[in-house]
């Protein structure tokens, strides 16, 4: 059980006005009205008011105190953490030579203020260079018999062009293979097709077609931007957005950057092609290019301070908070003619006093170099060198920003803040995810003392789960199925930060990000016992659709009533503000039809529920499965995700 928190002082208001009134009689007996409509007594209620909200300060003295323990061993609240987007560049005309976009090139929202102070700033990460695409191979492979036929003279002079599938069953899984001689990634590429109509039988608007690229260790799924050509029918343009990963294989002993059309299988009735398409000519081009940007703003180099030649100083940068320093951002020590780059470090246990480090803090931008340290032998010994007095202090540059801020909608982000030659505008096709808010002070006092009683290595359940919390503020939940498995094992179910209302909520958006999977498996890398692996994933997420037909009170409009159930019923089966106590739908907890009823009954101006049904439903295919349940299970690695609820109000 942990000790108290000791109140200085206990007496509250009343207590401090009987104190007083008993004195009276002791030093001012002529005094013998002691009523509330006293003057006296009045002033006596003041001062008491007075007195306890100074006692409430001083109680705050164990809670300052308890803050400053932990950060004297090294507890300091997480930094917020950078929201990220793909930025796609549009250029103003088809180009002969490369365009580049620079690094670092920032693109803003539309302020809704003429002083643009609301306005959300990202920039990007790598330089973006849209250089002009170079097709040299074209071949066709079947998935039966598996051959590779090379079409590239017939698409380049034969007159009646080249079958896009050389199968003559149309098997699934035939392919279409334009090579490159560099790599397309995060280009946006234009086909220029001229076709005949022979691969009739298919719904123009929604082609059996799937564009793909390489990436090393498989095909990605390339976005159609636009297809005028009705699935290669027809003369007309394809637009496609290639993802930002593009790597060379061989396809038919031809080493290029391949970018393929699979024949995907029909569904739901859809018809297929009754004859493979025929294309005398592709003329291909670069539209624009896609890189990825994160929420921050540059900041120019500056100086912050003198040294006065004392240990342990300190000095702040003008923004805040700071986000991670790449390569060329450093500070910088002038100690007159001389430049001297110091090294960052995460803290001086190691560091000499002819190491130039320093530490710098994210959250508050504070640098601090070296402290002098006294040992129980009566030692003093310094940690990390002294910048010498009078030398000045200075950043190279930084970036800030972070936080729940820069997590934008789609195709918000349309202004560049300097212009780029030959670059007509911007704009980002999907949403900004991954920013989370920094800890607070309060959140990191409750997880302080369970990484005191814990350390930091990874042995129980509990212990994978609290590092995987700690790797990044948007890790939501983490569950260990077990701590050791037979083959040396662990497995963590991680759920990321997901915003927005909980109606809104789609599967992909509980994908783990590449960048976010990254920084869990080092973190977790770091603390795991030798011989383990960690194995990090997401949950598998079940659909549930609810179908309820209730009646609403008298006098309520049935309009707000559904919008509201529906609203109850994806917040509760939700898996990061769901269940009993709203925290996310528990591991292994079933969903029964008495719960939703007793939650719909629960609803302002619900007045009862007939009948309530739950659905399995398939979160890819969006339909129900299987006839209506009274309970729906859930295993281990499983939650529960809302689908397509149905309420009917009568």
């Amino acid at each position: 059980m942990p000790l108290p928190s000791p109140s200085l002082d206990d007496r509250t208001f009343q207590d401090i006005v009987d104190e007083a009134k008993r004195m009276i009689p002791r030093f001012c007996p002529e005094w013998t009205n002691h009523n509330v409509s006293d003057p006296g007594v009045a002033l006596i209620e003041l001062f008491a008011w007075m007195s306890e909200m100074v006692l409430y300060r001083v109680n705050q003295v164990p809670d300052r105190l308890y803050t400053h323990f932990l950060n004297m061993v090294g507890i300091e609240p997480f930094p917020p953490s950078v929201a990220g987007t793909n930025l796609t560049f549009w250029l103003s005309a088809v180009l002969e030579s490369a365009v580049v976009v620079p690094a670092s090139t920032e693109v803003m929202t539309v302020s809704t203020t003429s002083a643009a102070v609301d306005s959300v700033v990202f920039s990007t990460v790598a330089e973006l260079v849209i250089a002009p695409p170079r097709l040299e191979h074209a071949k066709v492979s079947t998935a039966v018999e598996g051959t590779v036929t090379d079409v590239w003279d017939d698409l380049r002079f034969g007159t009646v062009g080249a079958r896009v599938f050389a199968s003559s069953t149309m098997a699934v899984g035939d392919t279409f293979c334009l090579g490159f001689r560099d790599s397309l990634a995060g280009m946006v590429l234009r086909l220029a097709v001229e076709a005949q109509a022979e691969g009739i039988g298919v719904d123009p608007r929604n082609p059996p077609i799937a564009w793909e690229v390489w990436n090393g260790e498989g095909w990605l799924a390339t976005e159609v931007y636009e297809d005028t050509t009705g699935g290669l029918n027809r003369a007309g343009e394809i637009v496609l957005m290639v993802p930002v990963e593009h790597q060379p294989m061989s396809v038919g002993n031809q080493s290029a950057y391949w970018l393929r059309a699979r024949l995907l299988p029909t569904a739901n009735g859809r018809p297929t092609y009754q004859a493979s398409p025929r294309v005398q000519r592709i003329e291909v081009s670069a539209l624009g290019g896609t890189v990825r940007a994160e929420h921050a703003e540059e900041a120019p180099g500056e100086q912050v301070g003198r040294s006065d030649g004392g240990a342990a100083q300190r000095f702040s940068v003008t923004h805040r908070p700071v986000l991670p320093r790449r390569g060329d951002e450093v500070v910088r020590v002038v100690d007159g003619s001389e430049v001297q780059e110091w090294t960052e470090v995460a803290d001086f246990s190691g560091s000499t006093p002819r190491d130039r480090h320093y530490v710098w803090n994210d959250s508050n931008g504070e640098i601090q170099f070296g402290p002098r340290v006294r040992y129980p032998d009566g030692s003093v010994r310094q940690h990390g060198d002294i910048p010498r007095d009078g030398a000045m202090i200075e950043v190279s540059g930084y970036r800030h920003g972070g936080g729940s801020r820069g997590n934008v909608g789609a195709r918000t982000l349309t202004l560049l803040r300097s212009t780029v030659p030959f670059v007509s505008g911007v704009v980002n096709l999907l949403p900004a995810t991954g920013g989370v808010d920094a800890e607070s002070v309060e959140e990191a006092k409750v997880r302080g003392p369970l990484t005191l009683r814990t350390g930091q290595r990874a042995v129980t359940a509990q212990d994978y789960e609290r590092l995987t919390l700690e790797a990044s503020p948007a890790v939501a939940r983490a569950r260990c199925r077990s701590a050791r498995r037979g083959n040396g094992t662990v497995q963590l179910l991680v759920v990321p930060e997901v915003r927005g209302e909980a109606g809104g909520h789609t599967i992909d958006d509980y994908a783990i990000s590449a960048q976010l999977m990254a920084t869990v498996t080092d973190h977790l890398d770091a603390h795991r016992v030798v011989g383990t692996a960690v194995e990090v994933t997401t949950p598998f997420y079940q659909g549930v659709s609810v179908v309820a037909l209730v009646h609403g009170a008298p006098g309520r409009p049935q309009g707000i009533v559904k919008q509201r159930a529906s609203e109850a019923l994806a917040r509760f089966v939700n898996p990061l503000i769901g269940g009993p106590d709203g925290a996310g739908w528990p591991f292994d907890a079933d969903l029964n039809v008495a719960t939703v009823t007793q939650l719909l009954e629960s609803v302002e101006g619900v007045e009862r529920v007939e009948e309530a049904l739950l659905f399995e439903y398939d979160l890819r295919t969006g339909r129900r499965l299987g006839a209506a349940k009274d309970v729906i299970r859930l295993d281990r690695q499983s939650l529960f995700l809302s689908a397509s609820h149905q309420v009917v109000v009568r």
